[in-house]
């Protein structure tokens, strides 16, 4: 009987280029993949708002020669009385929209996340708006304020009032387009707040039942503070979103009557393709992007802050 013996090798290993490349590709595979959008991203976005930073330091007509001018486009938007009306509008109406929003989105969430018949068709329709297009959802509200034929104030009619010139009036035109952001943006904050809602223990609610604690005594001492960080969350992005508005307001009252609606997008708007100042819309934007610059790292070293505790 002779001895069998059973040998075990091992692969010598790979060296040389092919070796190399073995070795790069796993680290470098997410690069690659990533590739495609980092470069749709500088070129629509990173590279444009280097070239607005730079074109604020300039002054130019689209049409013409780039010149050079400093501080200057700066300087006057310190000066500008119009500048600050613009930001004042921004800041009335993300002050007037933003909690109106959010607790229109918390009631019906709330609301919603109970077992009731058709909260499905319920929760579709409230979200409609916000997958409408901005432009289209403008044009409906436009129809719906209507001084004229609107339905608004057709319905008002028949209540016992008064026409309300809604989108005429200085002192009414404002108020139409907090009421009309309210629909549209009603909706995300729901949804946003349903998903918040529904990550939330049972145990606490059956605790708090077994404790004798009432419906609404839960709902502030439970459910309120377990919804903080979505909260915050919502109130960073109305704000970001309040600041950014511009087709909504465009198509409902482009800015007017006179200067009552006009945000600083729409003042960026007027500036580069109404005047033809390229140079100081460029340095409003720049503003603007400082503003929501600032929100947007509020909101990630709060959120940072939240990962940390938990």
């Amino acid at each position: 009987m002779s001895d069998s013996v059973v040998m075990t090798s091992t692969a010598p290993p790979v060296t040389g280029a092919r070796g190399r490349r073995s070795f790069r590709r796993p680290w470098m595979l997410p690069y690659l993949l990533i590739t495609p959008n980092l470069l749709l991203f500088s070129a629509f976005s990173f590279f444009p708002l280097l070239y607005a930073f730079y074109i604020s330091f300039h002054d130019w007509s689209l049409i013409g020669d780039v010149t050079y001018a400093g501080l200057a486009n700066y300087r006057r938007l310190v000066a500008d009385t119009q500048f600050w009306h613009a930001l004042l509008n921004t800041a009335v109406y993300a002050v007037a929209s933003v909690p109106t929003t959010m607790a229109g989105g918390l009631l019906l969430a709330v609301a919603l996340n109970r077992r009731m018949p058709g909260r499905v068709f319920l929760r579709s329709v409230y979200f409609l708006p916000v997958v409408v297009s901005a432009v289209a959802t403008g044009i409906i509200a436009a129809w719906m304020f209507n001084e004229h034929y609107g339905v608004i104030n057709s319905l008002i009619v028949r209540l016992g009032g008064d026409r309300i010139p809604w989108l005429s009036s200085p002192a009414w035109a404002l108020p139409s387009l907090v009421i009309a952001t309210f629909w549209v943006r009603v909706g995300f904050c729901m949804v946003v707040y349903l998903a918040a809602l529904q990550s939330i223990p049972t145990l606490y609610y059956e605790a708090a039942t077994m404790d004798g604690a009432s419906p609404s005594r839960q709902f502030w001492k439970i459910t309120l503070p377990l919804l903080r960080p979505a909260t915050f969350l919502l109130l960073i992005l109305s704000v970001i979103h309040s600041f950014q508005v511009f087709d909504l307001i465009y198509v409902m009252t482009g800015g007017g009557p006179g200067f009552s609606t006009t945000m600083l997008v729409q003042y960026i708007y007027q500036s580069a393709f109404m005047t033809s100042e390229m140079g100081y819309a460029s340095a409003i934007g720049v503003v603007l992007y400082a503003i929501v610059l600032g929100f947007t790292i509020i909101q990630w070293r709060v959120s940072r802050q939240s990962e940390n505790v938990l």
